[in-house]
């Protein structure tokens, strides 16, 4: 089967009444979590961009708190995972200030994890790769945005 154009498929939607459009996106909600996730965020939170970063910050603390500490193997794959689902989130909003913000609450509890992650390598290297993000993002805020997280960044960093 040959998938359509985004192009192709604007224009076939843009024939189709209101209630086939219900139907269409009820019935993608059924194929896979992620369609039905991003639903759910365009319908009720997208409206309320704070209590979405909020709630996504307490489930990232939640995920932090379960993490195995027995072996920085499972700390490490515990962190990509979570990382995994902080990139998911921030594809949902499309929103810089809350990508950014997300990111650092993630860096913030990394940088703080115990045990230290600075025996591991792989966890330095992916802490210093998010801030890197970060800093990148930085740019595209707006001035007063950008002072107050580089100043948040900054003392991350020491």
């Amino acid at each position: 089967m040959k998938t359509a154009t985004a192009r192709e498929l604007k224009i076939e939607l843009g024939h189709l009444s209101s209630t086939e459009l219900i139907e269409l996106c009820l019935r993608l909600s059924r194929f896979k979590k992620e369609n039905k996730e991003l639903l759910t965020y365009l319908l009720f939170e997208s409206a309320n961009e704070g209590a979405y970063i909020e709630s996504i910050k307490s489930e990232v603390d939640a995920q932090f708190e379960e993490i195995n500490t027995s072996s920085y193997h499972y700390i490490k794959k515990s962190v990509r995972k979570i990382l995994r689902g902080i990139k998911k989130y921030i594809r949902y909003s499309k929103n810089k200030e809350t990508e950014v913000e997300l990111l650092l609450h993630f860096c913030q509890k990394l940088s703080g994890f115990q045990p230290y992650i600075n025996r591991n390598t792989v966890l330095q290297t992916i802490l210093s790769r998010e801030c890197k993000a970060i800093q990148k993002k930085l740019s595209t805020l707006h001035e007063d945005l950008q002072y107050d997280y580089t100043q948040e960044l900054e003392s991350l960093m020491q």
